[in-house]
C-alpha cells in the first residue's frame, strides 16, 4: 500500500494543536489523527471541502495514513464524494485521491471550527458545547446509512 500522509494546512496548524490534549493544551482529542478525523467528518457534514496549497511541515507533522486505517471514515467520505466504489482500490492513484478528499474536508472542517472558536481561551469546553448544539439539530432522518451502499 502507498505511504500516504495526511497533511494539515499551515494556517490551521495552531487550531489543530489546540484541539489535541497535552503540552499545555486543553484540547479534547488524544491524537492529531483524532483531530483530523473529527474535522473531516464535520467538514463533510457541512459540505465544506477546501483545498490548500501550503501544508504545515512541523507540529503537526504530516500524519501517517496507517493511523487512519481503523477509522473507515476516510473510505466512507471518499465513496460518498465520488459515488465510485473503485476509490477503495489499492491502486496508487485511488489512494492518493482518497487522501486528498479527506484532507480537504478536514481543512473545510477546520475552517468552520476556526471561525467558531476565534478568541476562545478554553477550546475543550467550547467544543463540547458546540458538539452538543450540533447534536440537538441532528435528527435520525438526517442519517441515511443506505446512502453509503
Amino acid at each position: 500500500m502507498a505511504d500516504i500522509r495526511i497533511k494539515v494546512a499551515k494556517d490551521k496548524a495552531k487550531l489543530v494543536k489546540a484541539l489535541r490534549a497535552g503540552e499545555g493544551s486543553t484540547g479534547p482529542f488524544q491524537t492529531y489523527a483524532d483531530v483530523v478525523t473529527f474535522a473531516a467528518a464535520f467538514g463533510f457534514s457541512k459540505k465544506n471541502r477546501v483545498p490548500f496549497e501550503q501544508a504545515s511541515r512541523r507540529d503537526p507533522d504530516p500524519i501517517p495514513g496507517d493511523q487512519f486505517k481503523n477509522r473507515g471514515l476516510m473510505d466512507l467520505i471518499a465513496i460518498a464524494e465520488t459515488q465510485n466504489p473503485n476509490i477503495l482500490s489499492s491502486d496508487e492513484e485511488q489512494i492518493q485521491a482518497k487522501a486528498k478528499i479527506f484532507k480537504e474536508y478536514a481543512n473545510g472542517g477546520f475552517e468552520i471550527l476556526e471561525n467558531q472558536f476565534s478568541g476562545v481561551a478554553d477550546i475543550s469546553k467550547q467544543i463540547l458545547l458546540f458538539v452538543q448544539s450540533i447534536n440537538k439539530d441532528f435528527g435520525s432522518e438526517d442519517l441515511d446509512l443506505l446512502s453509503f451502499l
